[in-house]
């Protein structure tokens, strides 16, 4: 039996049945929780470029080949969301640490709990994920079931909703920042692509003391943001001479490069800019396939590295740094729950200069 009231009546999910289809909205009976599930209300949820791939239903992998995200795993009707902050409102039996009535940030990567993977506390890289949002109902809905209380973090002095941001965006970034680390004073950062993760990642970069941030974009309004979260230049990729500004900016000491775009021309000009045991962090999903000369990879000792959002661990740290720094502080845009479909429309067509995050109620 679930402890405390339980919520009558049904509530509803904006899902897609088909990839690529429209979203609708469905009538579902509300979730009684047993055991160790949590059920909360939904009060905001991050639209992500991930939910726009998943709605798409494939990764591109260059040459015009295909990764069927079907075939990966996932089952339709799709109710996307994994950037969710939530007030708890019922819970399992076997619940003891949190209360109705505490809002909570909610950690979506969620494994089997049981491979060795999920032992080490990389549930993000198990090989049998129930993500929320992407496996499981996530919170583009009125109400979301959590599996087990420590999939939930307390915000602290956070603003709600830009919160919902740390369980993807920035996850992502700062997990991806952690694989660099320990930058030296005198060495650069390259981030490619400075929408909503770029921006958080340079905001991440600059708080923890890495002040040589190079920002790259095609986007003249996110180059200027990318400046005033921080970074020191800011270049068009289009410019001809490109790897020339960037090499000379760095002073030749590009020791890292960040791409949260993930295309054949980001990889190759990021591989191509770094220094010797520079590394290459892949972490945008656009598509494409590396392209890169052996001897050059061996000679110059350049790690590359691909970075999937981040554990359960690097997520509580992250809550304790945005707390003590105003990370989370980027260009947002709250539009109602209902509007689910043209955000993500607006996401993928490249019309959001921040991050858009959805408000049930």
């Amino acid at each position: 039996m679930s402890k405390h009231f339980q919520l009558d009546g049904n509530y509803v999910r904006y899902e897609f049945s088909e990839f690529g289809g429209k979203f609708s909205p469905v009538n579902y009976d509300m979730p009684i929780p047993t055991g160790s599930e949590v059920l909360l209300k939904v009060d905001f949820c991050g639209v992500c470029h991930s939910d726009v791939h998943v709605h798409e239903g494939y990764y591109g992998l260059g040459q015009g080949r295909k990764l069927d995200l079907g075939e990966r795993g996932i089952k339709l009707p799709v109710t996307l969301g994994h950037e969710v902050v939530g007030t708890v409102v019922s819970m399992g039996e076997k619940v003891e640490e949190v209360s109705v009535g505490q809002q909570k940030l909610i950690y979506p990567w969620i494994g089997c709990g049981e491979c060795s993977v999920c032992q080490r506390g990389e549930e993000n890289l198990c090989t049998k994920p129930g993500s929320l949002g992407v496996f499981k109902p996530g919170g583009y809905s009125e109400y979301i079931l959590v599996p087990h209380q420590r999939y939930l973090e307390s915000l602290g002095s956070l603003n709600p909703a830009n919160a919902s941001l740390l369980a993807c965006s920035g996850l992502t970034t700062f997990s991806a920042i952690k694989k660099i680390q320990p930058v030296h004073n005198e060495e650069f950062v390259v981030v490619v692509g400075c929408g909503g993760l770029g921006q958080l990642a340079i905001k991440t970069l600059v708080l923890s003391g890495i002040e040589n941030v190079i920002a790259v974009d095609v986007s003249e309004e996110k180059r200027e943001i990318a400046k005033s979260s921080g970074a020191k230049f800011a270049f068009d990729p289009r410019d001809e001479k490109i790897a020339e500004l960037v090499a000379e900016a760095g002073n030749g000491n590009c020791i890292a490069v960040l791409d949260f775009v993930g295309n054949d021309q980001t990889m190759e000009f990021g591989l191509g800019v770094l220094r010797k045991g520079g590394k290459f962090v892949a972490v945008g999903l656009h598509g494409g396939e590396i392209r890169y000369p052996i001897p050059f990879l061996i000679t110059k000792a350049i790690s590359i590295i691909g970075s999937y959002t981040g554990t359960l661990g690097e997520m509580k740290e992250l809550v304790e740094f945005a707390n003590k720094h105003d990370l989370v502080n980027i260009p947002v845009e709250i539009r109602p729950l209902e509007q689910a479909e043209s955000a993500v429309e607006d996401l993928s067509a490249g019309r959001v200069p921040g991050r858009i995050i959805l408000k049930n109620g």
